[in-house]
């Protein structure tokens, strides 16, 4: 039999009847002769409730028990659908992130997939069983429990995938794939057929709320399509996958990150430190940037970094401050709007275009960072959708 992933997430996983729906959509594809595996994430707001418990009990959680609160959310949504399909006279079996022999670094909060060994999910799938998972869960080498982040469910699907040899990877949500930009803050948004593994990527590391970049990762080098789909409105689809360099041309989509912070650092004595911390604290750190005129005129560095993940940023940002004084800057009340395209490291056109439109519609830049697929720029929070309306009314809807 061919094995075939699905993934079920977002709202379509919100309450009991659409978990019902859920388990007869797997049925059926289970009774056309497939082996199923179906990867779920925490129902509704799930996630959002937990850390608000934790919250109430202290401003600033230890992450390890984090990932062990946060991982039952997962756990609950696993178990109902399993009872659900056992309803319906299909034998299946619930299995967590760890059972699953998904194996993660020792990172909490925003673990990376290192080593997926299923064999206790091929063992249930010989015994004709449907197999449901825990999504956005793994565990370290070290025994502990670690989540995977944002979009985690995504990595734990695609990954599940790509070591069983599955025929393909189905993800499912509220939204009918991907579109050029995000359907509700822009009307026009258009869907997207087909995306390239590294466009996808690129909009997932600018912040868009698609697939996950460490997912698409694991689909790219096992070459399996994904599919994303509604769960509810069958129809639209987007596939996610290789498309030569001949097949991409100009901008793609418009993607935005609302949660941004830039920081500045003025001693390169210090500069060390300051990376030694982020990484000990695993706050992600993206865009860094090095300079210096010479020996005499000294030198600084500079990087971006989403705190979405980060639990204790409150904390984090009163010891710089208190540790480096004057030698450090830190800028809230940014977001990050990004052109997704291809070939932007050939011809700076577009870049030259955006900066002038944002400039003549009054937007102040505070930062540009490019790649070959995508050009981020730094704008003020409160100006951010204004900014993407902007350059997705004059790069596509011309």
């Amino acid at each position: 039999m061919s094995i075939i992933v699905q993934k079920y997430g977002g709202s379509s996983v919100s309450d009991i009847e659409k978990l019902k729906k859920i388990s007869e959509l797997i049925a059926a594809v289970k009774n056309a002769g497939n082996d199923v595996v179906a990867v779920v994430s925490a129902m509704g707001k799930t996630t959002n409730s937990l850390i608000e418990m934790a919250k109430e009990i202290s401003p600033n959680p230890s992450r390890r028990e984090m990932d062990m609160l946060l991982s039952t959310g997962e756990r609950t949504t696993m178990a109902l659908l399993c009872i659900a399909l056992n309803e319906l006279g299909v034998d299946a079996i619930s299995l967590t992130g760890s059972q699953a022999g998904i194996i993660t670094n020792d990172r909490h909060n925003d673990a990376t997939v290192i080593e997926v060994r299923p064999v206790r999910v091929q063992d249930e799938l010989e015994k004709g069983k449907v197999v449901v998972i825990g999504g956005f869960q793994g565990v370290s080498y070290k025994r502990d429990i670690t989540t995977l982040g944002r979009g985690g469910s995504d990595t734990s699907a695609v990954a599940l995938a790509a070591a069983l040899k599955a025929e393909r990877c189905e993800i499912y949500s509220d939204v009918d794939g991907i579109y050029t930009t995000d359907p509700n803050i822009i009307n026009e948004a258009k869907h997207l057929q087909e995306v390239s593994y590294q466009q996808i990527q690129e909009m997932a590391e600018a912040g868009a709320k698609v697939l996950n970049a460490q997912a698409v990762q694991f689909a790219k080098e096992a070459k399996i399509a994904l599919y994303a789909r509604s769960t509810f409105s069958p129809g639209n689809e987007t596939i996610i996958r290789e498309i030569t360099a001949k097949e991409l041309s100009g901008v793609l989509a418009v993607v935005y990150e609302r949660e941004v912070i830039r920081v500045f650092v003025n001693n390169p004595s210090k500069i060390e430190w300051v990376i030694k911390y982020f990484e000990e604290h695993q706050i992600p750190i993206k865009e860094f940037q090095f300079s210096g005129l010479g020996r005499d005129s000294g030198y600084k560095c500079s990087f971006i970094t989403s705190v979405n993940n980060v639990h204790n940023w409150k904390k984090d940002k009163e010891i710089l401050i208190d540790k480096l004084r004057h030698e450090i800057i830190i800028n809230e009340g940014l977001g990050t709007l990004s052109i997704i395209g291809e070939g932007f490291s050939r011809s700076s056109n577009v870049l030259r275009d955006t900066l002038n439109l944002l400039g003549e519609k009054g937007i102040e830049i505070f930062g540009v960072g490019t790649t070959s697929f995508r050009i981020s720029i730094l704008v003020e929070r409160d100006l951010l959708e204004e900014a993407v309306k902007i350059c997705h009314d004059y790069w596509l809807n011309n």
